[in-house]
């Protein structure tokens, strides 16, 4: 892997620029991430969809699927893959007998804490090497960047 390979200039004064650079910098982040993972062969979107349900505890798999969006067939298939794994569990729904909430088990809250361990461990590690400088700005872009993930 090239560490020094020079990037195209990017007019990062652009909302098209710094677009651009944005999603290059942070599809590789994700990247990197990910590889951090455990073993647990969890997928992606099962990863995520998992996090989402310890988030908002007992969700419905209607409200998830709007969440996480995705068509309610697909997030069916991922709950009964998670529920198949004794990652999550399901409930009659308490005003409404024709509903079910999903909720996590202790042994998915392990494995979120252990996963999230990980990656925060590898990124920690990774701050370290940046400048103080550097960590006070990402210190400011964190927010910013948590309200785009939310627009």
């Amino acid at each position: 892997m090239l560490t020094n390979t020079p990037q195209p200039q990017t007019d990062l004064r652009s909302y098209a620029g710094l677009a651009s650079a944005l999603r290059v910098s942070l599809a590789r982040l994700t990247r990197r991430l990910r590889r951090q993972a455990a073993a647990h062969s969890l997928t992606p979107t099962q990863f995520a969809t998992l996090a989402a349900v310890e988030r908002h505890s007992a969700i419905t798999p209607g409200e998830l699927a709007e969440l996480e969006k995705v068509q309610p067939p697909s997030m069916t298939r991922v709950i009964a893959a998670l529920e198949d794994r004794g990652l999550v569990s399901r409930t009659p729904h308490p005003t409404d007998r024709r509903q079910v909430t999903v909720t996590v088990t202790e042994a998915a809250q392990k494995l979120l804490k252990e996963e999230r361990r990980r990656k925060e461990a590898w990124l920690s590690q990774r701050l370290k090497e940046l400048t103080p400088e550097e960590r006070a700005i990402l210190r400011q872009a964190a927010p910013i960047l948590e309200k785009l993930s939310r627009i």
